[in-house]
């Protein structure tokens, strides 16, 4: 009990005023010691004058010590920091002291204040030395005293640079989270077998699970970051085969206020692993189009859209309309902003097959750029309501696109997704009508009509990520429609980077087509999250193959190839050959849907779709019996 107590005491933080008493009392008794050391450690000197001389040395201490405030950190964080406080304070006393023994010896004024320089030198270094190195004892005894003796994690640090050291140190000084740095890992050869801050640096090919396993690792924390993104998938990959979490040191420009925190060490998310360089934007083209204006995002409450609210903001517009039926989300969103003080945003509960609502928001508001990213995405739910797909995704986005020529938007943006491309389910097909639609109105007035299409997105509500996280988090299986499914994979800002892109260069009428990178399998995508988790597949999770499921693809298309599209000036978004239309034609269907939508069948309204669209051919689908007079036209 009594030991408890005492440890709880210790382990508060010490009063400031302590911590001021304790230097004052080193600067003083390290004076004497200076004396003695310039005589050569014999009574050669006045002592009446250094009695004399002590009081005005205390307080010229006392008061520099508060000016610098170098009292003020706390001993047990100690860091380069608090060494420049200590520095700075001893040249100011010291300077003081010297700037009083030559004004004395200017004026010729004889007392006992009288301080040779080379003591004043003495005490400096003295004090300097003592002040710092006792406050990184102190440090160290904090450690050795109040760390746990048995660690709850093991943990190895690959990087030993000034990354690596840093996250050692950080580590060592949060108690909280009882972590044993056990050594580093470098590739630098002239490090290996060699110890850095008592730990020992380790060869990689030395880092097997063998070696793991027998020293009780849990984790491994990557501290570098290496220019060449394919370098580091290949050593996050080897490391997620030894059974232990991976995570990762953030880059320092997202640091805190400039300081690592423990806490931001993060786990390797699955996007770290496709081998990606960052998309580059021109933000001074975005800053001349966007500053100033009035711009809609519609569905701006999901993943897509919140994302496009989160860039479009940066780019200074008059009043950002964030428009979505989901009013909980929608909430989170306009919170979010609020924290980070910004002001210049409407968020609008609203739908997109209001027609009536939306009049009034064009008619208020008068956008001049709209982005719409409002859609019902999820392939099978859409196979079985064919009625909301069309709802939602084109007789919505035709309510806003001819209120957009009405009210003359400069530019109207859509979203579109991959599976428009042949598509095999209802979704797609909706999305491809939508993009017809749309090409329909691009002579109707000024609008410049603008489509961006593109695949899944990483982390988005309702894709693949989120699912297996959440068969993770309840021990598994994770499931797989299929062992050789594929599918393009960007993450969230570089989607929205792009669609912002896109917007800018668009002149009307084109159907952008985003460069994806290589399609990953996802049952290996699978196998990578249950080993960055810290587990192993099959042993402690299993992937299940479900089958897939209606409307479903095996492969995604995305028309990049060159036959297929058309270059722009950025190397990632190209144009798509797509066929003419007959606008007339599909003007009249689309009139005849909305009239008469909700009296069709699901049956009535898919066999519309396919007349509209042609190359819509279900996969996996009760609507494959409408397929019979298809011809294999392959048109975008």
């Amino acid at each position: 009990m009594v030991e408890t107590a005492i440890k709880k005491a210790v382990k508060r933080n010490a009063p400031r005023w302590l911590v001021l008493l304790i230097d004052i009392y080193i600067v003083a008794n390290l004076f004497i010691v200076a004396y003695f050391i310039r005589f050569n450690f014999r009574l050669d000197f006045d002592t009446a004058a250094l009695a004399w001389q002590i009081p005005l040395v205390v307080l010229v201490a006392f008061l520099c010590m508060l000016v610098t405030g170098s009292y003020k950190g706390i001993i047990r964080h100690t860091g380069v920091r608090d060494a420049v406080y200590v520095i700075f304070t001893n040249i100011l006393i010291s300077g003081i002291l010297a700037t009083i023994v030559f004004v004395k010896r200017l004026l010729n004024i004889e007392t006992r204040f009288t301080i040779p320089i080379s003591i004043i030198i003495i005490h400096f270094l003295l004090n300097v030395m003592v002040m710092v190195t006792s406050r990184y004892v102190l440090k160290e005894l904090y450690y050795l005293l109040f760390k746990e003796k048995k660690a709850i994690q093991k943990v190895l640090i690959y990087g030993a640079g000034e990354t690596g050291l840093l996250t050692q140190s950080v580590l060592r000084e949060v108690k909280e989270n009882k972590i044993q740095v056990v050594g580093f890992v470098d590739d630098n050869k002239r490090k290996w077998g060699v110890k850095i801050m008592g730990l020992h640096v380790y060869s990689p090919n030395r880092v097997t699970r063998k070696f793991v396993e027998s020293r009780g690792i849990t984790e491994i924390i990557i501290a570098f970051h290496k220019e060449n993104p394919k370098d580091f998938m290949e050593i996050t990959n080897r490391l997620s085969f030894l059974g232990v979490e991976v995570k990762i040191v953030p880059p320092a420009t997202t640091w805190v206020d400039g300081e690592f925190q423990s806490k931001q060490i993060k786990q390797v998310k699955i996007e770290d692993l496709l081998g990606r360089k960052p998309i580059e934007i021109l933000t001074v083209e975005l800053q001349e189009e966007i500053k100033g204006k009035v711009v809609l995002v519609t569905g701006a409450a999901g993943s897509i859209g919140s994302e496009l609210a989160r860039q479009l903001q940066k780019y200074q517009p008059a009043t950002l309309l964030l428009l979505d039926q989901a009013e909980s989300p929608l909430y989170d969103l306009e919170q979010e902003f609020i924290r980070q003080g910004v002001t210049n945003f409407e968020a609008i509960v609203g739908d997109v097959r209001g027609e009536k609502r939306m009049l009034a928001i064009f008619k208020h508001f008068k956008p001049q750029m709209v982005f719409h990213a409002a859609a019902y995405k999820h392939v099978p739910l859409m196979e079985k309501n064919p009625y909301e797909a069309v709802n939602v995704n084109v007789l919505g986005t035709r309510i806003l696109a001819k209120l957009a020529v009405a009210y003359k938007v400069e530019k109207f943006v859509m979203v579109s997704t991959d599976k428009a491309v042949n598509p095999t389910n209802v979704m797609g097909a909706s999305k491809r009508l939508a993009e017809l639609m749309v090409s329909s109105l691009k002579d109707k007035g000024t609008t410049k009509f603008i489509t961006t299409r593109f695949g899944n997105v990483l982390g988005s509500n309702g894709s693949v990520i989120p699912l297996f996280k959440r068969q993770l988090e309840n021990g598994g299986p994770l499931t797989v429609t299929h062992k050789e499914i594929t599918r393009y994979f960007m993450t969230i800002p570089e989607a929205c980077s792009l669609v912002l892109e896109a917007g800018v260069m668009g002149k009307g009428g084109e159907i952008f087509v985003f460069d994806m990178g290589a399609s990953v399998r996802i049952f290996d995508l699978a196998k990578n999250m249950i080993r960055l988790s810290g587990l192993s597949y099959p042993n402690d999770i299993d992937i299940e193959i479900t089958g897939l499921r209606p409307g479903e693809k095996i492969y995604e298309e995305l028309l990049a190839d060159g036959e297929n599209t058309v270059a722009t000036y950025h190397p990632k978004i190209m144009i798509a050959k797509v066929r003419t239309i007959d606008c007339e034609d599909v003007e009249d269907c689309l009139k005849d849907l909305s009239e008469n939508l909700k009296t069709y069948s699901r049956y009535e309204i898919v066999a519309i779709i396919k007349k509209l669209v042609p190359e819509f051919v279900s996969n996996n689908s009760e609507y494959e019996t409408l397929d019979t007079n298809y011809k294999d036209s392959r048109i975008a």
